[in-house]
């Protein structure tokens, strides 16, 4: 059994089953990049402030140099009863180097460690994770500008509403990416923070320049209380929160997918490569992708709550709970990187169905406020024209009519100010092209986006 750096006080080895409970390196060890990357750092700082020698300092990082060398070619074991990471590396530099590596530690905690450590791996990731966004967002825009002038109906409480470009469609989820992007950004400000130094919770009295350790590490700000630096996990659920609303909204366009792939909608097809299929019967050709993604989903909220409910009724400052912070944020993560990355590729593999989405458009009273708009440009206040519209559908319903099968005369019958100009504002495309607001649906202005977006992007 390994000797414990902190067994010094205790007359007992640790119990093997508590070793088992306890230990986090089947997990952790996936920081092992960023501990030594942080373990280098503090090893100069202690240089500087002379507790180590030039010769120790060298020797030291000589020694985790060859660590790292060793986990990246799968020559270093890991073994349960160290604990975590940290104690991991710590053993195996003083294994290799001898004394020189019991003096790393001066002046640092596994609470300010494991605080680095997490904030160096996941400033990282979320690096990836915005580079994934971005991967999405292109694919949004490449489909919306190969579906241009591609008509169909929008829904509102799951009700056909109105006609929309399928174009101006897909730039909303993009809209959404946005927004999901600045978060990810904003929250890499508080990830980006160093707590090296912060030791246990107080800081150290040894004479260590925290900001020689931060230029090292190439982080813009360092923690302003050591207390707050231990135990400060906001930057995680926050991390997690960002995912989460990223996850819903990849979810909101996967629900779509999976209903438009329907035969009862049949907007679109997803290749056969993008697919599976039924154990039983032969005929199915199921989305199962996009389920996952939508089903995924939860399992980040999940890991919200995981984080949030950890960090509830903590005491100040660190508590081992703590420990409970990284398969959440972890797993996270893994999440994330896959649900974008999949979902980027699938949309290339997509085919949507121009026609029959035009066709659908075309029916179900879609154009019913068009006509209420052209009253009010003939000057009918606007309840009123409601009101007439509502009465001329309720005749077509009837009589099995659509507004398209209407002639003059029967829209007369409703209000004299209708004239033969009406009928155009019944077509579904001529609808679209009207909402010519900034922010409509209107070809000019989606194109116009369009063009603005891969302007932007350079492309």
């Amino acid at each position: 059994m390994a000797k414990k750096p902190w067994g010094g006080r205790f007359g007992q080895p640790t119990d093997k089953l508590v070793e088992e409970f306890t230990e986090s390196i089947s997990f952790d060890r996936r920081l092992y990049r960023q501990d030594i990357e942080g373990s280098i750092a503090h090893c100069r700082v202690l240089a500087e402030a002379g507790i180590i020698s030039p010769d120790e300092e060298g020797r030291i990082i000589e020694g985790l140099n060859s660590i790292l060398a060793d986990i990246e070619k799968g020559r270093f074991k890991f073994p349960a009863e160290l604990e975590d990471i940290h104690m991991a590396v710590e053993q195996e530099l003083t294994t290799r180097i001898g004394k020189a590596g019991e003096r790393l530690h001066s002046g640092r905690s596994r609470n300010d460690q494991v605080a680095l450590d997490l904030r160096l791996w996941l400033r990282n990731e979320a690096g990836e994770v915005t580079g994934l966004i971005g991967e999405l967002k292109t694919a949004l825009v490449e489909a919306a500008d190969k579906e241009m002038g591609t008509v169909m109906p929008g829904y509102t409480h799951m009700q056909k509403a109105q006609p929309v470009l399928l174009s101006h469609y897909l730039l909303a989820f993009r809209e959404m990416l946005d927004r999901d992007e600045d978060r990810f950004r904003d929250c890499l400000k508080r990830i980006n923070v160093m707590p090296l130094g912060s030791a246990a919770l107080a800081g150290t009295g040894l004479p260590l320049d925290r900001k020689v350790a931060a230029r090292l590490l190439d982080f813009p700000a360092i923690t302003a209380n050591s207390m707050d630096a231990v135990s400060d996990r906001d930057f995680a659920a926050e991390f997690i929160f960002a995912s989460s609303l990223l996850m819903m909204h990849m979810s909101r366009l996967c629900e779509d997918l999976v209903i438009w792939s329907s035969g009862e909608f049949g907007f679109v097809e997803i290749a056969d490569s993008f697919t599976t299929g039924s154990s039983i019967m032969p005929q199915k050709k199921n989305p199962d992708v996009a389920e996952l993604i939508r089903g995924k989903t939860g399992r980040v909220y999940g890991n919200l709550v995981s984080l949030l409910t950890v960090l509830k009724g903590l005491p100040m400052t660190y508590n081992r709970d703590l420990q409970e912070d990284k398969e959440p944020l972890f797993d996270t993560v893994d999440t994330v990187k896959a649900c974008l990355a999949v979902l980027s590729r699938m949309l290339g593999n997509v085919r949507f169905a121009g026609a029959r989405m035009l066709a659908e458009a075309s029916r179900g009273f879609t154009t019913a406020t068009d006509l209420a708009e052209y009253l009010v440009r003939k000057g009918v206040p606007f309840r009123q024209s409601h009101e007439i519209i509502g009465r001329l559908v309720g005749y077509c319903l009837a009589e099995k009519k659509e507004l398209q099968s209407l002639s003059l005369e029967e829209l007369k019958n409703f209000n004299p100010a209708f004239e033969k100009d009406a009928l155009s504002v019944i077509d579904p495309v001529k609808s679209v092209d009207s909402r010519n607001v900034i922010g409509g649906t209107s070809r000019k202005q989606v194109s116009s986006a369009i063009r603005k977006i891969k302007g932007r992007s350079g492309k």
